[in-house]
C-alpha cells in the first residue's frame, strides 16, 4: 500500500518526473509493478505488487472493481450535473458512455477561500480565475479505469478537477496514517487482514 504523492508518475522510469517505483528501489525487486495507474497530479492509494494474477484481478475491466476518490473541482457541480455523471456520460473521443458512478457532494466554497491550500503547481494554474469562482467538494466511486476518466467526466459538465485523491479500491482502504510518499506491506488475502 503506497500513498502516492502529487508530482510523481506511475511508471518504472521517466525522463521528466520522479516515478512511483523510485520509492521502492531499496527493495531491489524488479518484479514489483503498480496495480493500475494514477496520473501525476492524483494522490492517494496505489497498490504495488509482484503478484501478476492479483494485479490482473484488480485492474481488468471484466472484474468491475470499485475505486473511490475524494475530489475538489473548480465549478458548480449542481444536482443535475451530478445525476448526469452518475447515469453515465459520453467522454470526448469515446463512442461508449461511462459506467454508472456514485457521487456524494460534501460542500461548496469559493476559490479565494481555498487557494492557499492547493499544491503550488495547481494554485499557479488556477490563479487567473475569479476569487469568487465556485468550488465543489465530493466523493466519486467508479468501476472502470479509463485514462484520466474522472478529470474528463468533470470537464464534460464544465468543472475542472483541482484535487483528486484515491481512497479505496474495492475493500482495500488507504491507511490515513500513511504519509504521502510512504508505503507499508499489506496482506489482503488473509481473513483477518486489517485492510
Amino acid at each position: 500500500m503506497f500513498n502516492k504523492p502529487f508530482g510523481c508518475v506511475t511508471a518504472r522510469r521517466d525522463t521528466l518526473y520522479p516515478t512511483v517505483m523510485d520509492y521502492f528501489s531499496e527493495l531491489h525487486n524488479d518484479r514489483l509493478n503498480p496495480v493500475g495507474r494514477l496520473d501525476r497530479e492524483t494522490t492517494g492509494l496505489l497498490l504495488i505488487t509482484d503478484d501478476g494474477n492479483w494485479n490482473q484481478q484488480l485492474t481488468h475491466p471484466a472484474y468491475h472493481k470499485k475505486k473511490t476518490y475524494l475530489f475538489t473541482v473548480l465549478g458548480d457541480l449542481t444536482e443535475d450535473r451530478r445525476q448526469f455523471l452518475e447515469n453515465g456520460i459520453l467522454l470526448k473521443g469515446s463512442p461508449v458512455p461511462t459506467s454508472p458512478a456514485k457521487i456524494t457532494l460534501f460542500k461548496k466554497d469559493t476559490l479565494a477561500n481555498i487557494l492557499d491550500t492547493l499544491h503550488p503547481e495547481v494554485r499557479n494554474a488556477v490563479r487567473t480565475n475569479l476569487p469568487s469562482h465556485p468550488v465543489t467538494y465530493g466523493e466519486i466511486t467508479i468501476s472502470e479505469g479509463r485514462k484520466r476518466q474522472i478529470r474528463r467526466m468533470m470537464k464534460a459538465v464544465h468543472c475542472c478537477v483541482i484535487e483528486l485523491k484515491r481512497i479505496s479500491i474495492d475493500d482495500i482502504h488507504l491507511d490515513e496514517s500513511l504519509a504521502p510518499g510512504k508505503w507499508k506491506e499489506i496482506f489482503p488475502f488473509e481473513k483477518n487482514s486489517p485492510v
